[in-house]
């Protein structure tokens, strides 16, 4: 089993920077920082020749990368990966890259957390089969709340699409939505050998017990190094603010796995939890998840078709499932 060893995906804002914090402190495991252009760029063959091979030109594009710079890889590194003038394709090219980030933290399974990477699972999975994936779930409302008072937001998704300004309850929820569905359904295609998901509810409130679950999927002995991950000397910056005390940058400034750090009871108004869950409540239901509302009034529900109905001329990756309530 080579590298990736696995790729940590869920929807933005579902707490996978703690996650990539908690497997990054194992003996065995670091995880790399984002990376969209992994699956994105071979998607769209930035870079490669018609049959998949790495050029010149891919290399450039990553050694201008803002993002790629927390690699702490420079033009010898990546040159090195075609020294011998052979075609080398986009799988072993990541692949080595990986290689250099893990032995140059003298880690041997090296994965990645990019939770866009959700909609992208079938992609990777072409190019490395034996790659495994960890699904970090939330419970929609809260990553609605977080999205909502994310600074981030109006450069990102959903913060971009034409129905946020008006109502960012709903908007949040189909863009939660999904992602949690698509991140599921891919996952059923791969099996249990290669899906693995993870409450974050769970997570922070039993945080042992979810690792050691973890541990197990991964195939690597439990290690309770993971659960002090906040001691560690910090990973690359990345992700969110929250996990950090008063913005602080050294190890002992990150926060432990704390329990509600976002409550949408409490910080939620009535009215956005309904529209929230006019869109999204039957895959709250599914996945275990009580409702504040349990049968929606019928305008919140049509509302919730008509912002549907807004996102359905955008790209098939970003656009919204249709529900049994719109389609009848």
């Amino acid at each position: 089993m080579g590298n990736p060893y696995l790729f940590v995906v869920g929807c933005p804002r579902s707490g996978t920077t703690l996650l990539r914090h908690i497997l990054s402190a194992h003996p065995q495991i670091v995880i790399t920082p984002e990376a969209h252009w992994i699956p994105l760029w071979y998607q769209e063959r930035i870079g490669l020749t018609p049959d998949g091979f790495v050029t010149d030109i891919l290399i450039g594009k990553l050694l201008e990368h803002q993002k790629f710079g927390l690699f702490k890889l420079g033009p010898e590194d990546l040159a090195s990966l075609r020294a011998d003038d052979q075609p080398v394709s986009y799988s072993r090219f990541v692949t080595s890259i990986f290689d250099l980030y893990g032995k140059a933290r003298g880690k041997k399974l090296v994965g990645n957390k990019t939770p866009d990477s959700v909609r992208r699972m079938q992609t990777l999975h072409s190019l490395w089969p034996r790659t495994r994936f960890v699904h970090l779930i939330r419970d929609g409302r809260d990553v609605a709340l977080s999205l909502m008072n994310w600074p981030k937001i109006r450069s990102k998704k959903p913060g971009t699409f034409p129905t946020w300004k008006e109502d960012p309850a709903s908007t949040a929820a189909l863009w939660w939505e999904l992602n949690v569905r698509k991140g599921k359904e891919t996952g059923r295609s791969l099996g249990p050998e290669l899906y693995h998901e993870v409450f974050y509810e769970s997570l922070v409130r039993d945080p042992e017990t979810e690792s050691k679950a973890l541990c197990r999927f991964l195939g690597v002995e439990y290690d309770r190094v993971m659960l002090r991950w906040n001691e560690l000397e910090p990973l690359p910056l990345e992700g969110s603010g929250s996990l950090r005390r008063g913005g602080k940058k050294a190890a002992t400034g990150w926060m432990p796995i704390t329990p509600r750090l976002r409550n949408w009871r409490s910080e939620m108004p009535s009215e956005q939890v309904e529209r929230f869950e006019a869109v999204a409540g039957s895959l709250l239901s599914e996945l275990g998840y009580s409702r504040s509302f349990p049968n929606v009034r019928t305008q919140a529900a049509v509302h919730s078709d008509l912002v549907r109905g807004e996102l359905a001329g955008l790209p098939s990756d970003v656009r919204p499932y249709r529900t049994a309530y719109s389609e009848n």
